[in-house]
């Protein structure tokens, strides 16, 4: 992979990790790390030797502690609504990868670090982190699709609380939301994600990618079925579900091998 300013990254055994490298910082979201995010994630969806990412954040202390306040400071309205369109533009590719994102989330993750985070397919959190979205206490709201994914994450009732009283919770009262799926020591959290990685790899890949897309249409309604039946549909033009059901049969592992 390319050489990036804000990130490094490094690839091994299928799997991206792209670590947010402005610790000094508490890796805060500036503008040019939000765009190299995008341009890192781009690059390894595009990569036929990656099939997983793992997006975290450099130190012991902090996955992404919100955005670089200075950048807001003399924004016009129109100005502030391209900074959350390039924004959210870069975390709907996330959510949108047909490889499976998962946040390896290291300490605070705040304003867009928690955006980032739910942006991500799976979520495991070490013992030390905490999330929030406290931007009303500078006169703002999320805006990199926070507002959405919280309410789809945990309930309209308990995402609005949350983002009017920009109140900071836990890992574990987190976990409790079900915002994260795993909390483990900080230590262990690299193991962790290799191990849900480990057990992912021995499904179908296409199968995966139709689970990512049809669960990302949906609304509540009608559209989420709809588009259901059609990546179910799609499942039958590929070779995987050949080797699975020859598997079942068979009383074997299924040796899949068709890309996401």
């Amino acid at each position: 992979m390319k050489t990036y300013e804000n990130l490094k990254t490094a690839i091994e055994n299928g799997i991206c990790t792209i670590t947010i490298n402005r610790p000094d910082k508490l890796n805060a979201l500036n503008r040019a790390t939000v765009q190299e995010i995008g341009e890192a994630v781009k690059e390894a969806n595009e990569d036929k030797s990656v099939a997983f990412i793992i997006l975290t954040g450099e130190g012991p202390k902090s996955f992404a502690a919100g955005a670089d306040i200075k950048e807001f400071i003399g924004l016009t309205d129109e100005q502030g609504m391209a900074m959350a369109k390039a924004g959210q533009d870069v975390f709907q590719s996330i959510e949108n990868s047909s490889k499976p994102v998962i946040a390896a989330v290291n300490g605070f993750a705040l304003g867009g670090g928690c955006e980032l985070a739910m942006a991500c397919h799976l979520r495991i959190a070490s013992e030390n982190a905490k999330f929030g979205q406290p931007e009303v206490n500078l006169g703002l709201i999320p805006g990199y699709g926070g507002t959405q994914r919280l309410v789809r994450s945990i309930g309209r009732s308990k995402a609005l609380e949350y983002m009017m009283t920009a109140e900071m919770i836990n890992a574990q009262k987190a976990l409790e939301l079900g915002l994260v799926n795993y909390v483990v020591p900080l230590e262990g959290l690299h193991a962790k994600c290799l191990e849900i990685v480990t057990e992912i790899k021995t499904k179908s890949p296409f199968a995966i990618g139709a689970v990512i897309r049809a669960a990302n249409a949906y609304d509540g309604t009608s559209k989420g079925f709809e588009a259901e039946l059609t990546e179910f549909g799609k499942c039958f033009a590929s070779k995987e579900i050949k080797e699975g059901i020859s598997a079942f049969l068979e009383k074997r592992k299924p040796n899949f091998s068709e890309k996401v």
